[in-house]
């Protein structure tokens, strides 16, 4: 997928250079390519940020879970 990105990034660079004022060209890149990619990219990171939010879950779940969680200075030497 992120091919597919930096290919559409490239096409809309070739086409808001090409565009008559900066402003237009801008606008076209920020239109044609910022909004949609952005969407498209939180679109399909739910699964990611689920998976994330999983592990960090977990991960909290097993450092309160441990006796020595809050005491650092513990050591069995």
């Amino acid at each position: 997928m992120w091919i597919v990105a930096i290919a559409w990034i490239y096409v809309v660079g070739l086409m808001a250079v090409t565009e008559p004022s900066i402003i237009a060209g801008i606008m076209t890149f920020l239109a044609y390519c910022a909004l949609p990619l952005s969407i498209l990219f939180y679109l399909t990171g739910g699964k990611r940020r689920r998976a994330r939010r999983e592990r960090a879950a977990a991960h909290d779940a097993k450092a309160s879970s441990s006796p020595d969680a809050g005491n650092p200075d513990s050591s069995t030497d």
